[in-house]
């Protein structure tokens, strides 16, 4: 997977990319990050990249000239995955992230100041992606979000696959609660089930905590998931949570 930023600020992309599983990831050739400055392609002495925005108005509108131009730079193929970060897009989801995970190379535009021309949107034919309905000082972090979350999904990119396939959304629910050593620890304990050695009903424990957690925590998950649950053993455990949280 490739991921190339356009970005005013490539420092902030550069060094969180350097720790953890991204520097683990990028050494072992899984993944490749690369940083644009649309500030390099500037045909103004002084790098200019923003001005007034027509109309009248607060802030500064970056400007179409470097944008295209950075844009342009990038060598592009049919697989190519084109992302504008803004609070106007698509909300980003672990759904989207598995989707773009399948792609071979994805370009994320940085926006800054009041935002882009919005030529820079039409001339990219890039997808709109939020994440969350807030605004930030520009789109760094949200670019950083999903390189982060896609990566996650990439086979190789963490120890074993199967540590993405039971996060937190991996399938509708929030996870079930984890614990380690010491089994008891100022008398809070390590549930007796997870020390019994039976796979089979921690693996029912397991998944009965994801209902009850995504219940109390988040219903609205929990209704979509109940509604579209077809599996007989989890609308048994469904069931059980409901009665459970009546009583």
């Amino acid at each position: 997977m490739k991921f190339d930023v356009i970005t005013l600020f490539p420092e902030m992309i550069e060094q969180a990319c350097s720790h953890s599983i991204l520097s683990r990831a990028a050494e072992r050739g899984i993944i490749s990050v690369n940083t644009i400055n649309p500030r390099n392609y500037t045909h103004d002495k002084h790098k200019k990249v923003d001005d007034t925005p027509f109309g009248g108005g607060a802030g500064m509108v970056l400007m179409c000239q470097p944008y295209f131009d950075a844009f342009d730079s990038i060598e592009k193929d049919e697989n190519t995955e084109i992302i504008l970060l803004s609070p106007q897009g698509k909300p980003f989801s672990q759904t989207l992230s598995k989707e773009l995970s399948e792609k071979q190379h994805i370009i994320l535009l940085c926006g800054h100041y009041e935002g882009f021309d919005e030529r820079i949107k039409i001339y990219t034919k890039a997808k709109e992606v939020s994440i969350g309905d807030f605004v930030l000082t520009g789109g760094e972090l949200p670019a950083l979000c999903l390189i982060d979350s896609i990566s996650r999904n990439i086979e190789g990119c963490l120890g074993k696959i199967d540590s993405a396939h039971f996060d937190s959304f991996s399938d509708g629910l929030l996870e079930y609660p984890q614990y380690t050593k010491p089994r008891d620890y100022k008398n809070f304990k390590v549930p007796e089930i997870l020390l019994s050695g039976n796979h089979a009903q921690i693996a029912k424990w397991r998944r009965k905590q994801q209902f009850l957690i995504t219940l109390r925590k988040r219903p609205d998950l929990f209704e979509k998931f109940k509604e579209n649950c077809t599996n007989k053993e989890d609308l048994k455990l469904l069931n059980e949570v409901l009665f459970e949280d009546l009583n």
